[in-house]
């Protein structure tokens, strides 16, 4: 005869299942396509990255539960239940953590929600899921997502916490990637979530229509960097886990771009013309084809024209 405690795990991994296969959300993040298989990779004892899922979700295993750091897409939400229930039987998510409010870091909130998680992230990121709007770039219209796809506890600058053993650093690093960018560190394991603050093999997507911009994501790049040392491992939105070398890369890229952009900018050449011009060539071998990463340069600069100086 099941015991009760094999009857409320069911009971919680049907909530789960039932409140994913409820949305129904066609995206493929930032134009990339979303893999089949969805696999968990140990980086420690109790921590795992798992991918496959539209983004990269990292997991924390502690004596009362789970903690994780971005929930993938809202159409892999029940694969990646399963996945969890697999890796770490009878475990529930008590905190999942948003990097910003894009669909590959939040599609898992409805369903975490429903069954009693914690969400935590900038109050930005809260606004922007309740928010109608359009996202030029991406030629897409975002509607105000369900009020449980909310996070139920967001901060405007830093916080700590326990879990279990472990201390949790989180922090905000404003417009950049978006106005509400966050990084979580696991400073015992040296472990450093960094959402799509860290882009690997394509050049950092600048969300200008959420308050993302170059200069934002040069100084986040600095402040993750003064966060990391030689044997820090790097959590990026997505793809294979990165140093704190690949950081100041990032930060290299990113440090010659603005000051060539401002250049071309206060020239009065337009995106086109950037294109035209190439500034990125000693950079593309590693970052791939520039042209969105420059035409949303372009757009979000605008918006900081003033502190630019020397343009208008």
């Amino acid at each position: 005869m099941p015991s009760s405690k094999d009857s409320n795990r069911r009971e919680f991994l049907q909530t789960l299942i039932t409140g994913a296969a409820g949305i129904s959300l066609s995206y493929q993040a930032f134009g990339r396509p979303q893999s089949a298989a969805i696999t968990a990779n140990k980086l420690t004892d109790n921590v795992a990255v798992i991918t496959g899922t539209g983004g990269n979700v990292t997991v924390l295993s502690g004596p009362d539960g789970l903690l994780m750091v971005n929930g993938g897409l809202p159409e892999r939400c029940a694969d990646l239940m399963k996945v969890l229930s697999d890796q770490f039987k009878e475990q529930r998510v008590q905190v999942l953590f948003n990097t910003d409010w894009h669909l590959d870091n939040t599609g898992s909130n409805e369903t975490l929600r429903k069954a009693g998680a914690k969400i935590i992230a900038h109050e930005n990121t809260k606004l922007w899921l309740g928010a109608d709007f359009f996202c030029e770039w991406e030629n897409r219209a975002y509607k105000p997502r369900p009020a449980l796809s909310f996070p139920n506890e967001t901060f405007y600058t830093n916080g700590k916490m326990n879990f279990g053993a472990e201390k949790i650093e989180y922090g905000y690093l404003p417009q950049a990637h978006t106005d509400g960018d966050i990084y979580v560190f696991f400073r015992g394991q040296n472990i450093l979530m960094t959402g799509d603050l860290v882009s690997v093999g394509a050049y950092p997507v600048l969300d200008y229509t959420t308050g993302g911009w170059i200069g934002g994501m040069l100084e986040a790049t600095k402040a993750l960097v003064n966060l990391a040392n030689a044997e820090t491992r790097v959590v990026p939105g997505r793809g294979p886990v990165q140093t704190r070398a690949d950081l100041e890369a990032q930060q290299e890229m990113l440090t010659t771009m603005k000051e060539r952009l401002i250049k071309l900018m206060r020239s009065g050449m337009g995106p086109d013309d950037w294109i035209a011009a190439a500034p990125t060539k000693d950079f593309d071998a590693r970052w791939g084809n520039p042209e969105r990463f420059l035409k949303n340069a372009y757009r979000g600069m605008w918006g900081h024209v003033r502190e630019l100086g020397g343009i208008v």
